[in-house]
């Protein structure tokens, strides 16, 4: 493997002057330069990335803790963190902290611990004392889908609460009238925005929503699969179940299959978080559509601005509902040997 000074050998400077070219100093003759890069290229020579570090106190490497690495949603944003950060001349590090608050504090740690330019966090709760820590140290960081009220870092979200209203209207002119809803943990600002955000359309609308009608989730699969279950098992159950990320609407879905219930002639189902998966499900599942891709790329972009010493800024996003056929979307359902009862208008 050639080294810096094999380069220098070859294009017939000092080994200063070929330090200075990888750092782009302007102090190089266009001569130098063209003859240093071609010895670069010539060798394949790499520069050590970690004894840069030490010169520049910079190691080009962004870190991010995304909530659930299985989660569609996650990995989508992660792909596009990524993509977006190697545009601009980064690596990313990720940790999964699997809704674990002291899984993200681990990987938050390892991260600072390996010196990382900046952190993209979807936190898991607002309590953690390292990530307040970090954040009032002048860590540069970004929240991305979730925040820490309070702190003063950039946030990259969407406003669902329009698109959740829009999905309530939706369900209220199909005729529903008893809806159901699978919360997010109350411990994270979209588990609780959620929630409230439906409980304000139903207000608007008329609609009464009981407290056996709030099942509390995780955001994960099986916890969408035990708050069905219990739906289901209500003297009156409702005739629509939102789950408020797609794991626990895919956990609904098991719910009522294992019942030997049909979606939507039975019961219906809505998602917040739409993904792939939802077209070819039996039926399509209506859902809310966040901007997945933008939002991880315009997370890398505030995140780069603060590093780099421009001011960054949060940035909010719509999400969107998408009808499909989940909540009798259909004009001529088929007759169901035990619907679920409807009430009337």
């Amino acid at each position: 493997m050639a080294s810096i000074k094999d380069v220098a050998a070859a294009a017939g400077v000092s080994v200063a002057t070929v330090s200075r070219v990888l750092n782009d100093h302007p102090s190089v003759s266009p001569d130098a330069r063209t003859r240093v890069l071609a010895a670069v290229e010539r060798l394949g020579y790499r520069p050590n990335a970690v004894a840069r570090s030490l010169r520049t106190d910079q190691t080009r490497t962004l870190g991010l803790v995304i909530s659930d690495v299985l989660n569609p949603y996650f990995t989508e944003l992660a792909r596009s963190v990524e993509e977006e950060a190697r545009a601009l001349g980064y690596s990313v590090i990720i940790g999964n902290a699997d809704e674990r608050p002291d899984l993200q504090d681990h990987h938050v740690r390892t991260l600072l611990d390996r010196r990382i330019d900046g952190l993209l966090v979807s936190p898991t709760d607002g309590g953690s004392p390292l990530m307040l820590d970090a954040a009032r140290a002048g860590t540069p960081m970004v929240f991305v889908d979730r925040w820490i009220p309070g702190l003063d870092v950039p946030v990259v979200r969407a406003d669902g609460r329009s698109a959740v209203r829009d999905l309530v209207a939706h369900l209220h002119g199909l005729g529903h009238r008893r809806l159901a809803i699978i919360a997010g943990p109350a411990a994270t600002t979209t588990g609780s925005e959620r929630v409230e955000a439906f409980r304000e359309a139903m207000a608007e609308y008329g609609i009464p929503l009981p407290d056996a009608y709030i099942g509390q989730g995780d955001f994960q699969a099986e916890s969408g699969r035990r708050v069905t279950e219990g739906f289901l098992g209500l003297d009156e159950p409702p005739e629509v179940v939102f789950a408020a990320d797609n794991l626990m609407a895919l956990g609904a879905l098991d719910a009522v299959r294992a019942r030997g219930l049909r979606v939507p002639h039975d019961i219906a189902l809505a998602a917040f978080d739409d993904i792939p998966w939802f077209v070819h499900t039996d039926p399509p599942i209506t859902a809310i559509a966040q901007p997945t891709g933008e939002l991880g790329r315009a997370a890398v972009r505030a995140l780069v601005d603060r590093i780099e010493g421009r001011p960054p800024r949060s940035v909010t996003l719509a999400a969107r509902l998408v009808v499909r056929r989940s909540c009798g979307e259909d004009p001529n359902p088929p007759q169901s040997p035990s619907p679920v009862r409807r009430s009337t208008p």
